[in-house]
């Protein structure tokens, strides 16, 4: 078993100019996609939650904890993912169950978090922010498995090689721009330490 994997801190990216905070992923967010998708970046919820407009022409409201970053950029990590159906149910349409799952549920649940985990880390990265790997469970002890690490890993410097999603390398580009954190894309990057793929 492996623990979470953490990157750079606030503040040590190559050229950041500012830390990174709600605020100004919120700003991010809205310069980027409200024109297009009319869809808000919100904090402030107890709970991450998506909420597709409930009368035309209202926003979409992409809802996550507090003012916490890394829920933030977790949340829009799943936004970018979300094709167009599943942005039109609330929370994107997936299941969620909350601490206490069995070992299969958990299996689940890591089977469906690889690839937001991965962007997640990218945007962490672009924004100077720590990133760790979540297994969302307090009753597994907190502890990725070291398959659950390795295929976030992977994707992650998948992507690094092969492009991104459009979304997700649109905020990408707006992270990097406004942190000034230059080419995140380098797959070497993003590896589990003493990992030299």
């Amino acid at each position: 078993m492996l623990s979470s994997i953490s990157r750079a801190e606030p503040g040590q990216a190559a050229g950041l100019q500012e830390r990174c905070t709600s605020d100004v992923l919120e700003g991010i967010f809205r310069n980027t996609f409200f024109d297009r998708y009319n869809t808000l970046l919100q904090g402030g919820a107890s709970e991450p939650l998506y909420q597709p407009a409930p009368v035309k022409g209202q926003p979409h409201i992409l809802c996550y904890r507090e003012d916490f970053c890394s829920s933030a950029l977790h949340e829009v990590a799943h936004w970018c993912l979300a094709g167009e159906e599943r942005r039109q149910q609330l929370d994107f349409g997936y299941w969620y169950l909350p601490d206490g799952r069995t070992r299969e549920q958990q299996r689940l649940f890591e089977q469906v978090e690889v690839k937001p985990q991965a962007l997640e880390w990218l945007f962490s990265e672009a924004a100077g922010h720590s990133f760790h790997i979540s297994v969302d469970n307090l009753s597994a002890e907190g502890v990725a498995s070291e398959g659950f690490v390795n295929r976030v890993c992977q994707q992650a410097r998948s992507w690094c090689r092969g492009g991104l999603p459009e979304r997700g390398a649109l905020f990408l580009k707006g992270l990097s721009d406004y942190f000034a954190t230059g080419d995140i894309l380098q797959p070497c990057r993003y590896q589990v330490y003493g990992d030299d793929k």
